[in-house]
């Protein structure tokens, strides 16, 4: 029974080996890479003269994310064109090898040599401020005169879609000065004010996070924690008053359909220990769902001033 196993199992490799065929070889180093990044930063300095120099004639680019079956692609003046305009709209480009990785040269039997690079694409667009930071992958196509024939990108089309929708000025909603959720904001501070837990809770879901400026990223506190929190700080100090500074915005986003009411408040407390008085700023956001419960507290504070001396 073993001799029929091994038997097995070695024309089992045969038949794999033989379903196998080669139809190349890959380079880590190859005077194509060469073009290939040269040509990449000629592109986004705007330096066309040697860019055109780097391409064939009849130079196709593509956008590999496309799904139009009829595109043609740019040809090589839509590209220098396009390097006109990265030097014109952009600051503080760069475009380098992506961490660890690197290009490869891979040389096909039949369809000649392609490149691949795995890039790292940065700027800011002058006019919107919009930062780009983003990897790029792309496939060239060089042809035996080592000029490049053609180019396939793939990239964050999200990044260009900002771009496009700030060229234009758009509203996002609405600001209200009077709302019920600031009403509720309000009464919940005021229930802090006269230390009643139980009622200042009650406005939040129960899954509801809690963040402040002492916290690490991504840190947060549950309702029971931060509940817990505000309880054990009232052992040592007593709130002696929550004034509001200016008003309260309740804020209706278009987007996400976000619902936020943002309020700044000074707080003034006293140590029990030895009467010594602080006074803290808060700035306060309060994210609300559909049915007008808080489902988080973001806090721009720190509270730090309560250890001191």
């Amino acid at each position: 029974m073993k001799n029929h196993a091994i038997i097995f199992m070695m024309l089992f490799t045969c038949i794999m080996y033989s379903q196998t065929k080669k139809n190349g070889t890959i380079y880590s180093e190859h005077p194509a890479i060469k073009v290939v990044e040269n040509m990449q930063q000629a592109l986004i300095k705007g330096d066309t003269l040697p860019l055109a120099s780097y391409l064939t004639d009849d130079f196709k680019a593509f956008n590999g994310m496309a799904n139009d079956p009829d595109n043609e692609g740019a040809n090589k003046q839509n590209i220098i064109n396009q390097s006109k305009w990265w030097k014109e709209n952009f600051a503080y480009l760069s475009i380098t090898r992506q961490g660890e990785a690197y290009p490869d040269v891979l040389e096909y039997k039949d369809s000649g040599i392609w490149v691949q690079t795995w890039d790292l694409l940065k700027g800011v667009h002058d006019k919107s401020g919009v930062k780009i930071d983003m990897p790029v992958h792309r496939l060239f196509v060089v042809d035996k005169d080592n000029k490049i024939k053609r180019m396939i990108t793939y990239d964050d089309g999200w990044v260009w879609k900002e771009l496009r929708e700030r060229r234009n000025t758009r509203t996002n909603g609405t600001i209200f000065n009077q709302h019920e959720n600031i009403n509720k904001v309000l009464r919940m501070m005021s229930a802090l004010e006269h230390g009643d837990a139980d009622k200042a809770f009650s406005y939040f879901t129960e899954d509801a996070r809690f963040t402040n400026l002492d916290m690490a990223d991504g840190e947060f506190h549950t309702v029971a924690k931060e509940k817990e929190g505000f309880l054990g700080m009232l052992k040592s100090w007593t709130i002696e008053s929550i004034d509001v500074r200016g008003y309260p915005d309740y804020l209706e986003y278009e987007l996400d359909n976000a619902k936020v009411v943002q309020s700044w408040w000074t707080v003034r407390m006293a140590r029990k220990s030895d009467g010594k008085k602080v006074k803290i700023p808060l700035m306060l956001t309060h994210r609300f769902n559909d049915d007008g419960m808080m489902t988080g507290e973001t806090g721009y504070y720190t509270l730090q001033a309560l250890s001191t001396k």
